[in-house]
Formats: structure tokens, C-alpha cells, sequence
């Protein structure tokens, strides 16, 4: 058995494993945004971390969500690009031209083709372009937004709660950064034929031509996406994507005070992001990353591998600034079968958590005699007590 290339020390009752200390905080950065989350999109690790995981209204980037029920109806084919669907009056004076919100101008009791409407939602950021497509789709704005936070939940979104198509104020509403990132990382990620819609500059309905409302699409810094907000609750919001030369970064943040400020923290935090990390791999294909002790087998333990190499991103100063942990609930009873999700390896830069990656049995483990399942529960007993 190959030996693993960071040793582990159990720290609390074989349940917490420690790889290296840590030697400081990785944030090395400041930003005037009051919540950030910035993750690198192929290893998922995380860069920068600010108060993620508050809840706060969305603004208009509850238009990711709606839009995420139209691509994954698209690609199971409850829809089609050609669907039309009609502009009811609550969806032309909520939304449309007379209620001084962002709009598409889509005229009142007109039909329009779901692919019009979805660039009016991504493009001009359309209001009465969301509530046509809930109420075609769902029947009612309600119904869809109940439809919105249940995809939510299956996207693994625990905390978000959407309480309409467009993100206008509910004090229902509320999203949080981290969770935002991953809706994002996963529209580009497993709807590439759409996501391209994200960049694109201008759209014309009605005779009327509006740019993107994302500022940085037209930096040309590699920005491709996705969606601006503001609430005067929670001021000026962005989730952006940037790729270049190959990495790609997803980003949420929100708390700004002006549609400037807003642009000027969201380009220099994903410059930041870009330049100040390099990747590392810590451990290869099928290489042993630890073990688990096993209750009631023929041995004692059983090897964990993850399911492919585990790489993480590392800032380029100061890179020995790992901390990782092997967590499972232990006991773990026998038998055991190969590939079974035993625990996971978190993985922390300074005190930023900015890795889970499953673990996994690499082998199978038989369970054991009597006399062996006997001398694990005294052993199982006197831990217990201590």
C-alpha cells in the first residue's frame, strides 16, 4: 500500500485528521463590498471568502435562477426556443414599460418567442420578460417562484429563498454569495450552449436597442457574464465570471455604494484572483490521501482515495499556508465496500476554507470474526468513557 504523501494525526477520537498548520490568514486583500465569494471554477477552490453566507435580497440576480428553469426545460425538452408565449397585462405593467423598472418593451397582449424573451432577460435585464416566462411556464409568478427555490434546494442552494421572477423587493427574498457563485459555476458549466447569451452586448425589441447592463463585459479584461442587481437595502450587487488563459473565476459580491464602485471592486478582486494563486496538486489519481479505522472487520482500516486528483489553488506568497482535515462519523462498521463515500477532506488556506473534496474506500473490508468484533466494541466502549 502506497504510503500517503502528507502525513495525518488524529486529533479527536480518529475523527479529525490535521495535514500541516496553518501560518496566517490567506486574504491578503481588503474590499469595500460587504459579502464576497470568489471561487476557482475547475478545482472549486476558494479564494476569497466575506461574510458569504448572509442573507440578503437579491435584486435582479434572481434572474440566474429563472433562468436556470428555462435552460434545464430546454434541455429536457418541456420547451423549445420557439415557444411563444403571451404578455399578460400584470406582466406588462409590473414589468414592462409603464412600471419604471428595467423592461425589454414588450407590448402588452403581444406573443413573443421564448428566445427574444430570454435575451430580454439576460441583455436588457427585463422585468416584464421574467413574468411572461413564469406565467407561461408556471401559470403564475407565485407558482414559479416556489418552483425557483425548490430547483434551488436540489442544486444543493440550502439557503436561498426566491420570491419572484424578477428579483423586485420581497422581504422573502434572500440569496447569499456563496450560494450565488454556485448557481453560476453551474449554468456555465453544464448549459454552454447559453451561456454565451451572458456576453452578449446589445439587444433590440421594439424597436428600442439596449446594451448589457454589465459593465465589465465591455472592459475586455475576459469578463463573460453574468448579472448586475441593486436593492436599496443591500446596494449594488454583481456576479461575474472571468476567464483567461485557461482559468476561469466565478464571483458574487454585494454591499457597494455606487454602480462605479461596484465595477472598480469587482474588476480588481478578479485580477487579484488571477494573479495571486497558482495551482498545486496534492495528491494524484488513486494515491492514498489517509485512513479510517473500521469497526467490526477483518482489519482494522481501510485506505481513502478521493475520486481523482486533488488539486487546490495556493496563494503565490506564503503558499505553505495548508491546513487539512480527514472528517468522517466514526465508528464506521464493516463491511465495507470498495468505493463507498466514506468522509471528506476539507482543506483550509490560513483560515479560509476553500476545499471539500469526498473521500472514498479504495478497498473492500470483509467484517471480521467474533473475537475481533469483540475486542473493537471494548475498545469502542473505553473511548466512549474517555
Amino acid at each position: 500500500m502506497p504510503v500517503p504523501k502528507w502525513s495525518f494525526v488524529a486529533v479527536f477520537v480518529a475523527v479529525l485528521f490535521v495535514l500541516v498548520p496553518s501560518t496566517g490568514v490567506a486574504q491578503d486583500f481588503e474590499t469595500k463590498a460587504k459579502q464576497a465569494y470568489l471561487m476557482e471554477a475547475e478545482t472549486g477552490t476558494v479564494l476569497f471568502a466575506k461574510n458569504e453566507d448572509d442573507l440578503i435580497p437579491p435584486a435582479s440576480l434572481a434572474k440566474l435562477m429563472t433562468m436556470e428553469l428555462v435552460f434545464d426545460a430546454l434541455r429536457n425538452g418541456r420547451l423549445a426556443l420557439d415557444d411563444t408565449f403571451q404578455v399578460s397585462e400584470n406582466a406588462w405593467r409590473t414589468g414592462g414599460a409603464p412600471s419604471g423598472t428595467s423592461t425589454m418593451f414588450a407590448e402588452i397582449k403581444s406573443s413573443v418567442p421564448l428566445e427574444d424573451l430570454i435575451r430580454g432577460v439576460i441583455v436588457q435585464s427585463g422585468n416584464d420578460a421574467c413574468i411572461v416566462i413564469a406565467e407561461g411556464m408556471a401559470g403564475s409568478e407565485d407558482t414559479f417562484a416556489q418552483l425557483m427555490t425548490e430547483r434551488a434546494r436540489a442544486l444543493g442552494m440550502t439557503k436561498s429563498v426566491f420570491a419572484n421572477s424578477t428579483g423586485l423587493p420581497d422581504p422573502e427574498a434572500r440569496v447569499t454569495m456563496r450560494e450565488l457563485v454556485l448557481l453560476a459555476r453551474h449554468i456555465q458549466q453544464t448549459y454552454p450552449e447559453f451561456y454565451p447569451i451572458y456576453s452578449q452586448a446589445e439587444f433590440k425589441w421594439n424597436g428600442i436597442n439596449q446594451r448589457n447592463r454589465n459593465p465589465l463585459l465591455r472592459a475586455n479584461i475576459g469578463v463573460d457574464g453574468l448579472k448586475t442587481g441593486f436593492t436599496e437595502e443591500s446596494g449594488y450587487a454583481i456576479v461575474s465570471s472571468i476567464e483567461r488563459k485557461g482559468r476561469r473565476l466565478f464571483l458574487a459580491m454585494s454591499g457597494m455604494s455606487s454602480i462605479k464602485e461596484r465595477a472598480e471592486e469587482a474588476r480588481r478582486m478578479l485580477e487579484w484572483g488571477l494573479r495571486s494563486f497558482e495551482k498545486r496538486q496534492l495528491f494524484s489519481a488513486d494515491e492514498i490521501v489517509g485512513n479510517a479505522s473500521i469497526y467490526g472487520g477483518e482489519q482494522s482500516d481501510v485506505a481513502l482515495v478521493a475520486s481523482g486528483p486533488v488539486d487546490i489553488f495556493v496563494p503565490t506568497t506564503n503558499a505553505d499556508r495548508l491546513k487539512a482535515r480527514i472528517i468522517y462519523n466514526w465508528p464506521i462498521n464493516a463491511p465495507v465496500e470498495e468505493g463507498t463515500q466514506i468522509g471528506v477532506l476539507k482543506i483550509w488556506v490560513g483560515d479560509t476554507l476553500s476545499q471539500q473534496t469526498p473521500l472514498y474506500a479504495a478497498e473492500s473490508v470483509a467484517r471480521g470474526p467474533l473475537h475481533k468484533r469483540a475486542l473493537d466494541a471494548a475498545q469502542e466502549l473505553m473511548l466512549f468513557w474517555l
